[in-house]
């Protein structure tokens, strides 16, 4: 058995048809029953389990082959990360109780960089997980090429995307969720032994031009990236309603300024670019 949390999302979701269409049994562990009926109906068990609750998530993962790990996305996070600290707890108890034989946790690129930003939350998870008992990957992948859907209405209505990814022909590390879902599930079902970290990026690189490009190609109209000025971008996240617009910040910080970077040599995916954003502008009509 198979325990997957964050199935309800792309990656989880990637990696959960991944392991059914091989025929393997998959736990979905979701904290709301009618959000697990669409997975049942597709053969698996459902698990109910709040991911700060360390004994739901301890029956959830018990008898099991291998558990996928996936920290809730706190993208306006407490500037002492007490959110996702309270969440990264509740994992580590329950592993220690239910004794899987392996597991596989979602990271980052980034997350253990030297300056504390929205992805030290990710890294705070890394490092709670490196003494268990039970063998432990963390799959780094790169930054999401789906993150561009917010972009796509823009780009459609007004032939233009707003980019915090500067400067505009920076080609950065990118990937889909497709091939993020297939790696962690090879690397469910492969034995390993003790602590490892598998970084991930995509086909090749690409530049918020790049972007641009592939939706204008995507839409049938010319599309053009437009760089924020980052003197605007605190009252810009003020104004969506955050509250600690920082961590964010520094993020960003990290990706144009270099030092948000792989460690070592990442594996490479095989979705293209242009596959990811047709599928964005098709789901989006």
């Amino acid at each position: 058995m198979f325990a997957i949390t964050g199935i309800t999302g792309q990656v989880g979701g990637a990696l959960a048809r991944e392991l059914l269409a091989q025929g393997k049994p998959v736990r979905a562990v979701v904290r709301d029953a009618a959000k697990g009926e669409a997975w049942r109906a597709r053969g698996c068990e459902v698990a109910l389990a709040d991911l700060g609750d360390a004994a739901g998530l301890s029956e959830a993962f018990r008898n099991c082959e291998g558990v996928f790990l996936l920290l809730p996305p706190t993208f306006d996070p407490s500037p002492d990360f007490s959110e996702s600290a309270r969440t990264i707890a509740a994992l580590r108890a329950a592993l220690l109780q239910a004794r899987p034989e392996r597991v596989v946790a979602l990271s980052t690129l980034g997350a253990r960089a030297g300056h504390r930003n929205l992805l030290t939350q990710l890294g705070m998870l890394e490092e709670a997980l490196e003494d268990l008992p039970m063998p432990v990957t963390v799959l780094r992948p790169a930054w999401f090429i789906e993150n561009l859907a917010w972009d796509i209405p823009s780009a459609r209505e007004q032939g233009e995307i707003e980019s915090l990814l500067q400067p505009l022909d920076r080609a950065l590390p990118m990937v889909a969720t497709a091939d993020v879902g297939r790696s962690a599930a090879a690397l469910l079902l492969e034995r390993s032994e003790g602590h490892r970290v598998v970084e991930l990026e995509g086909a090749c690189r690409v530049s918020p031009n790049h972007l641009a490009e592939a939706l204008g190609r995507a839409l049938g109209r010319p599309v053009k990236a437009v760089a924020v000025p980052r003197d605007q971008w605190e009252a810009r996240f003020l104004a969506q309603g955050m509250k600690n617009p920082e961590p964010r910040m520094r993020m960003l910080d990290g990706f144009n300024e270099g030092w948000m970077a792989f460690e070592g040599s990442a594996r490479r995916g095989t979705v293209s670019l242009d596959e990811v954003v047709r599928a964005l502008v098709a789901r989006q009509g």
